[in-house]
């Protein structure tokens, strides 16, 4: 399975966020990842929908986008009509499975995500109806934590139970995963990655460093 490499522009220059994008295309991205906070569900506030559709034109990687929101639902359908390809929602959340009925209903791939106090195998009940599973390694809200290492253990058990039970979903990882943290988290197959990259001045080196060492 082909490794991909998903840049978080919560970490971009937003000033220029259109020439971003395309400069971690051209370095060798696969997603963009699009951290969507709302203020209540963490306490942070980033991009919503109208961002999202004025740069879905200027590349043609799949977005990703992670809701970090209290009620995940009410965000799907303009996030999908902004051009988003993957949604994940919380399994923290309200009525997971509506929503990810939700998100294919919208013609995305849904996602699940498990936080780090959450026991994994409260992703089990949804992982024959999703894509993906994120894996946070680091408490969402803020860009530039330390990646948690109890976290990082759930990774090698969802790829286990994948396999046990014929599934084919892939696993994110998102948190602290950089030059020093990412061998921890190898049996990932999408690993989103920001000051990783967009701290470095050569982002094509940064990508390839990383793939590296996958």
């Amino acid at each position: 399975m082909t490794k991909i490499i998903a840049p978080s522009i919560l970490s971009a220059d937003f000033s220029k966020l259109g020439d971003e994008i395309r400069a971690v295309e051209a370095a060798g991205a696969g997603w963009i990842h699009l951290d969507i906070m709302d203020g209540h569900f963490v306490p942070n506030l980033t991009m919503g929908p109208a961002l999202t559709k004025c740069v879905r034109p200027v590349t043609k990687l799949p977005f990703d986008a992670h809701l970090m929101v209290e009620r995940p639902a009410e965000f799907v359908e303009a996030f999908a009509k902004a051009g988003v390809d993957y949604i994940s929602i919380h399994c923290e959340s309200d009525n997971p499975n509506e929503t990810i009925a939700a998100i294919r209903e919208y013609k995305a791939k849904p996602g699940i995500v498990v936080n780090p106090p959450t026991d994994v195998k409260e992703t089990y009940q949804y992982l024959d109806k999703v894509d993906y599973v994120l894996v946070m390694t680091v408490n969402p809200g803020f860009s530039g934590q330390k990646l948690i290492e109890s976290s990082a253990a759930k990774i090698d058990v969802l790829k286990e139970y994948r396999e046990k039970n014929n599934l084919n979903y892939l696993i994110q990882v998102d948190g602290g995963v950089n030059l020093e943290t990412i061998d921890r988290v190898k049996n990932a197959d999408v690993f989103v990655a920001a000051s990783a990259i967009f701290g470095k001045d050569d982002y094509s080196k940064a990508i390839a460093d990383l793939k590296s060492h996958l």
